[in-house]
């Protein structure tokens, strides 16, 4: 079983569009989004149409919360006040481009998705999430403490867990016992498809290779990539600059930060 995840588009259509193209090739199992469809650039109608069109199951992101609801606020964790400043025009701006039947769609979107597996005679249960099982803006950072993001799997019920939010991708692996003998639980943070912050300015999403055989206690036996894809990222720049958002958004799109 292959699953293709994405997540954070942000509105930027040339990445979701390279990004799909990818994925088409490769001819995963499933596909699932983990949200975030808008903000931060002029497409979210018609990023929202496409995954719409294609069937792909989709959960709500912070961003598509606060706008589904048309609410100033997107539930984003602006570290200065000129960043503030610049989220309140890019939610203003979004909240001007989406249209009602789009907005209304964001509406509908679930929190979470779980898909529980039986392979081997052993439950697994998947988890996807947008930013935490406890909360939709909450960021699971990749030098999270081990024993506070184990909390959290555990008090989700998760095998594995895949969330974005942070725009930044990373797969950790944690032991613990379980009926007498090790078994193991992973956290997948996915990346971000339009707005990556690690510093690589292709689009990034994952894909997840579950073996028929796969058994929770065998810590190497889940297979998981981050696949990298190139887009034009000065025609994603350009349209953030043509709708009056931002300079600084059409530069982090270039660098990736």
């Amino acid at each position: 079983m292959r699953i293709a995840l994405f997540s954070d588009i942000h509105a930027n259509l040339p990445a979701l569009q390279a990004v799909l193209a990818d994925i088409d090739q490769r001819k995963p199992d499933a596909i699932f989004c983990l949200g975030d469809l808008v903000g931060y650039n002029r497409w979210p109608n018609a990023v929202i149409d496409l995954v719409r069109q294609r069937g792909i199951p989709t959960i709500a992101g912070n961003y598509d919360f606060g706008i589904g609801r048309s609410s100033d606020d997107c539930g984003c964790a602006y570290k200065t006040d000129e960043e503030k400043a610049m989220g309140a025009i890019s939610i203003a701006r979004t909240n001007q481009l989406v249209g009602d039947e789009q907005r209304r769609y964001l509406r509908t979107l679930p929190a979470h998705l779980r898909v529980e597996y039986a392979l081997n005679n052993d439950k697994l249960d998947l988890l996807l999430v947008h930013g935490s099982p406890r909360k939709i803006n909450e960021y699971l950072f990749e030098d999270r403490d081990e024993k506070s993001m184990m909390r959290i799997l555990e008090g989700a019920q998760a095998d594995i867990l895949c969330f974005g939010h942070t725009h930044k991708p990373y797969h950790r692996v944690f032991p613990y016992a379980r009926d007498g003998r090790t078994a193991y639980r992973h956290a997948i943070n996915i990346g971000s498809v339009g707005k990556p912050k690690d510093g690589d300015p292709r689009a990034c999403y994952a894909e997840l290779d579950i073996p028929m055989n796969m058994s929770a206690y065998e810590r190497d036996a889940l297979g998981v990539s981050f696949i990298r894809v190139e887009y034009d990222v000065e025609a994603a720049a350009q349209g953030v600059l043509d709708v009056d958002l931002p300079a600084y958004y059409a530069e982090a799109l270039r660098t990736a930060h």
